[in-house]
């Protein structure tokens, strides 16, 4: 991680100064971060504990899960943790790894989203097929992929960010070490970098959104065909997906297909997709999905 700079550490600046507000947000982030982790936890534990939650739809709805948990551990602690110290540091290779996390389970969330509305095309649309085209081993391999994606994703971002000097200031108008902000903060030419990063994250973002797109008219076109009580049971599962992905990829798409020119902005909606999403998809796919709800209520009167 060598490179030009002379500055070792980068002092961020958070979603406040306010030392009121600062208190007030580690009591509300920290409950928040509780229930992302204690949520999504009960999720994978209660899949992998459920014999009748063995279909795909759960199989991905597990990782989901687990890229969320890992996704808001990137952010959320330090951030909880800064509202409490007056000096709010961060080393240059801590700043860094914090950009790689938060790419990298960013984009593995996108692919696995995208996957999710394959599996309910495939479900819905090709149902005698479906056994056939979603076996374990298919799955398994739209994972690694997703996975596979998030990691190439972010080593382009983290490597083009790295390299670039940095000779100060040293302030990140955010609460997390970002492509933008760290941009703005170069002591060089940004915009070649700036025009491969967007470029970047606005191909994935817009070719997975299409897909998504696609996916949900094919569906919703194939239903018309079909008894009531089969729409009724698609949508109810396909409802819980459409939110999430219309929750994730609205924030990430503002923040990432465009050159960033106000950071407050960028860092207000940050906590949607970083802090907000994580918490409401345990929420979402529970409260519209009596399937997890049933399996729940084994595994708790079980434990008991």
């Amino acid at each position: 991680m060598e490179n030009a700079s002379s500055v070792k550490e980068f002092i961020l600046v958070g979603l406040s100064e306010n030392q009121g507000v600062q208190k007030i947000c580690f009591v509300i982030f920290l409950f928040f971060y509780m229930i992302i982790v204690a949520g999504n936890l009960l999720i994978i534990i209660t899949v992998i504990s459920s014999q009748r939650l063995n279909s795909p739809m759960y199989f991905f709805l597990s990782y989901l899960s687990f890229v969320d948990v890992c996704y808001s551990s990137v952010t959320a602690p330090k951030m909880i943790a800064d509202f409490l110290v007056e000096n709010k540091t961060i080393s240059f290779v801590g700043c860094i790894a914090q950009l790689f996390g938060v790419h990298f389970f960013g984009c593995t969330e996108i692919f696995i989203l995208t996957v999710m509305a394959y599996d309910r095309y495939t479900a819905i649309c090709r149902p005698l097929h479906y056994t056939i085209l979603m076996t374990r081993r298919v799955c398994g391999q739209m994972v690694i992929g997703s996975w596979v994606g998030g990691f190439m994703h972010s080593i382009v971002q983290t490597l083009l960010t790295s390299c670039l000097p940095f000779c100060g200031p040293n302030k990140i108008d955010h609460y997390f070490c970002d492509v933008h902000p760290l941009l703005q903060l170069a002591c060089t030419d940004t915009y070649a970098v700036g025009i491969i990063v967007v470029a970047n994250s606005g191909m994935i973002a817009l070719s997975c959104f299409f897909i998504l797109v696609v996916s949900y008219i094919v569906i919703l076109v194939s239903l018309k065909s079909q008894t009531s009580e089969r729409q009724h049971k698609a949508l109810s599962t396909c409802g819980s997906h459409i939110t999430v992905v219309i929750l994730f990829f609205g924030p990430c798409t503002f923040t990432y297909i465009r050159p960033s020119s106000d950071l407050s902005e960028d860092k207000s909606v940050a906590v949607l997709y970083t802090v907000i999403t994580p918490m409401l998809n345990p929420l979402i796919y529970t409260l519209r999905n009596e399937e997890v709800k049933s399996a729940m209520k084994k595994l708790w009167s079980r434990k008991v």
